[in-house]
């Protein structure tokens, strides 16, 4: 079963400063709650072919997995996709303004875990709806207090 979670939020933020600063891997442990480290593979800045790797924490494992950025338009959308870890798994970012001066962000993560993690996908979903939930309304508060 797959998994295809898209969580949304409008941040009062020019969608310049929103896409600059979650379009930079090296700050995602400041607002994801689950990730304890970002390691470039590739210099920065990001690009399509740029790789990170990743430590996190989720449903009580530890999880190191590789990104490889695969889409990228400026200040619209970035899309990661995992090329190597425990499942396969896409995370892709969306902005669009709504006024002047705030951004409606979009977070998706889908992918297709095999094993007992496919057998989990249902339970994997609504753990990652909650946390993404979690991690976009700390990335708001990090923004428009900043």
């Amino acid at each position: 079963m797959a998994v295809d979670v898209v969580t949304e939020i409008v941040i009062n933020r020019p969608v310049g400063v929103v896409a600059e600063y979650v379009g930079d891997p090296s700050n995602a442990p400041e607002w994801y709650v689950n990730i304890e480290s970002v390691q470039w593979r590739t210099e920065p800045p990001v690009a399509v072919g740029s790789r990170m790797d990743f430590v996190a924490h989720f449903m009580g494992r530890r999880l190191a997995y590789t990104y490889e950025v695969i889409e990228l338009v400026p200040q619209e959308r970035l899309v990661m996709r995992t090329a190597q870890g425990p499942f396969p798994m896409e995370t892709s970012y969306h902005w669009s303004a709504v006024t002047d001066g705030s951004t409606h962000m979009s977070l998706r993560n889908r992918g297709e875990p095999s094993g007992f993690a496919g057998v989990a996908a249902p339970l994997m979903s609504a753990a990652m709806r909650r946390s993404n939930q979690k991690d976009l309304a700390r990335l708001k508060s990090l923004l428009e207090t900043s």
